[in-house]
């Protein structure tokens, strides 16, 4: 009977033992595939990816452990885009995290199935990518980049900034439909301010100095540098040509002010990385994109480059100062 008990009891701590073993065992890996828009050696992207996979291991998720993370930059071409798209969706990711419409426009040529996550993406439903903000409705759902209203904000920094200037110059790149949106609303603000608007389209970096060199003649000219993915690729040689001409320019975002631009104001696209893991998360556990609704920017960013100010003569308005989040020395 003794003999009995005692293989009876070790038959039981052989049953139970391999499904503690499997219990203890680690999942299976998941895929996640990242396109972004800037280069690979770029400052921004860098802290943007970093943010993106910080989050995702303050969620549970590291790198080796539990998921695998494929990494491309596209460096703002449309033909790297279009080749990347087809290299990740071949890889069949559980989910794409993608920046801008330059990089969700192919990879929806390539899936209508697996999950992908945007960011910085102007007007995702006027542009077709989702049905509504609230239920997106298919394979795509992220966070979008500012709201088209609060553009005619650069302008009116600007003359608060340089009360001077009557000629504006509106760097844009034609090719994106949020470019010709960005113009407009531009375009609605600027007799207000007795403003004239010069559109200077951006298609390759030669365009940066062939365009400001021919537009810059007076002192009471400015530029304003619309959002898109050339813009923020170029950011170096625009802000140079910028200072170079002596022109007061505003920008889209934080990163332009911090390389050496006057001023900025947008949304927090480093942010927008970090709300990304969050639905990365939600996803590989079992949500749907189309059940996740858009979000769009809640707070925008007032950046000053004091030193740049400095060079171009300006003095920054107290009041100006006052409003400002960070105020660059």
């Amino acid at each position: 009977m003794r003999q009995r008990r005692e293989f009876i009891a070790g038959l039981g701590v052989a049953l139970i033992w391999p499904l503690a073993a499997r219990a203890q065992q680690p999942g299976p890996i998941r895929r996640i595939a990242v396109l972004t828009n800037l280069s690979e050696a770029d400052v921004e992207g860098r802290v943007r990816d970093a943010a993106l996979v910080q989050r995702l291991q303050e969620l549970g998720w590291s790198k080796g452990r539990n998921i695998q993370i494929d990494f491309r930059w596209t460096a703002g071409s449309a033909d790297l885009a279009r080749k990347y798209a087809a290299e990740l969706v071949a890889l069949a990711p559980d989910v794409i995290v993608t920046t801008g419409s330059a990089g969700l426009i192919p990879l929806l040529a390539n899936t209508r199935t697996i999950p992908i996550v945007f960011t910085i993406v102007p007007d995702p439903v006027g542009a077709g990518f989702v049905d509504t903000l609230a239920r997106p409705g298919g394979n795509t759902t992220g966070f979008s980049q500012f709201e088209f209203g609060l553009i005619g904000k650069w302008l009116e920094l600007l003359k608060e900034l340089a009360p001077e200037v009557t000629r504006v110059a509106v760097l844009r790149e034609p090719g994106l439909t949020a470019a010709i949106a960005q113009l407009a609303a531009l375009q609605a603000v600027a007799p207000s301010l007795h403003m004239e608007l010069v559109p200077i389209n951006l298609r390759e970096p030669g365009d940066i100095e062939r365009g400001l060199a021919s537009f810059a003649r007076s002192p009471t000219d400015a530029l304003i540098v619309a959002s898109g993915p050339l813009s923020a690729v170029h950011r170096h040689l625009i802000i140079a040509a910028a200072a170079r001409y002596r022109l007061p320019a505003v920008y889209s975002n934080r990163t332009m002010a911090i390389s050496g631009g006057l001023i900025s104001y947008g949304p927090d696209f480093v942010d927008q990385f970090r709300l990304a893991a969050g639905y990365v998360d939600r996803i590989l556990k079992g949500e749907r994109p189309a059940d996740l609704p858009v979000q769009s920017p809640t707070k925008y960013e007032l950046i000053i480059n004091a030193k740049t100010a400095k060079g171009l003569n300006l003095t920054i308005p107290p009041t100006l100062l006052a409003r400002a989040d960070e105020v660059i020395e």
